[in-house]
């Protein structure tokens, strides 16, 4: 699965990248602030940019844990952002969460990197996962609209898709042995057409080459309760003596 990712890049790299300007803030004519994102925790359901099939000359921040429009309360909202971080792509076209969005609501999901964990005898250690160019990527998305009709805001919210993993990264994610859909930077624009047929979507659902990607081992400062891990320290290279032969990256 995909719960902790990666976006180093600025805004201006960002926009440089993707050919897009970043959305005007709410009741400003300013575009939304962003800085870079060195761990990014899906549980605490953070505002990351998207770029969605709506609009795809803009960059918006929305909120990670897809809420479906047809949510009634706040307190469903809560429950089930947790559980729509990820989109499974064999199951997306079926799932009540996701059926609506997959066909109407596709994004870009831009990061440079993802964290996954490796299990060792009943321990797990965190590896840092990223294209051998270091270049930045999409991940394939889906968003939805909600409305909290309690507080009157409209909520954007995204999850990301998820496929089998490639040969790199099941070695790594060996229980559930899932990656994120990576999108080649040509198969980005088709993802966001919105006339796609099914067949089409799911074609585009495959998992990466594993010969463009790369990973090393990182410490557990990603899932530190007491040191902020949303560092440049957290993706650094860190040696676990007990998994080093085992590793065969």
């Amino acid at each position: 699965m995909c719960y902790y990712y990666a976006l180093n890049a600025g805004a201006q790299t960002l926009k440089n990248r993707f050919k897009a300007d970043f959305a005007a803030a709410a009741g400003s004519e300013s575009s939304t602030p962003f800085t870079p994102v060195h761990s990014a925790n899906g549980y605490k359901h953070p505002q990351l940019p998207v770029i969605t099939d709506e609009n795809p000359r803009e960059i918006q921040l929305m909120g990670w844990g897809l809420i479906p429009s047809w949510t009634k309360s706040g307190e469903d909202a809560l429950k089930l952002r947790r559980m729509t971080l990820n989109a499974r792509s064999e199951t997306v076209f079926e799932k009540p969460s996701f059926r609506s969005s997959i066909r109407e609501k596709r994004c870009l999901v831009p990061a440079d990197g993802f964290f996954e964990w490796m299990n060792v005898k009943g321990k797990k250690y965190p590896h840092f996962i990223y294209l051998e160019s270091r270049e930045i990527f999409s991940m394939a998305g889906i968003w939805s609209e909600w409305r909290d009709r309690d507080r009157g805001a409209l909520l954007r919210t995204y999850s990301i898709l998820t496929t089998v993993a490639n040969s790199l990264v099941e070695k790594i994610h060996n229980t559930k042995k899932r990656m994120p859909v990576i999108l080649s930077r040509e198969k980005e624009g088709v993802w966001l057409d919105r006339g796609l047929r099914d067949k089409e979507i799911r074609e585009l659902m495959s998992p990466f080459e594993s010969a463009r990607m790369n990973a090393h081992p990182v410490s557990r400062l990603i899932t530190s309760r007491r040191e902020h891990s949303n560092t440049q320290s957290v993706q650094q290279p860190y040696e676990y003596p007990e998994i080093d032969s085992r590793e065969g990256l």
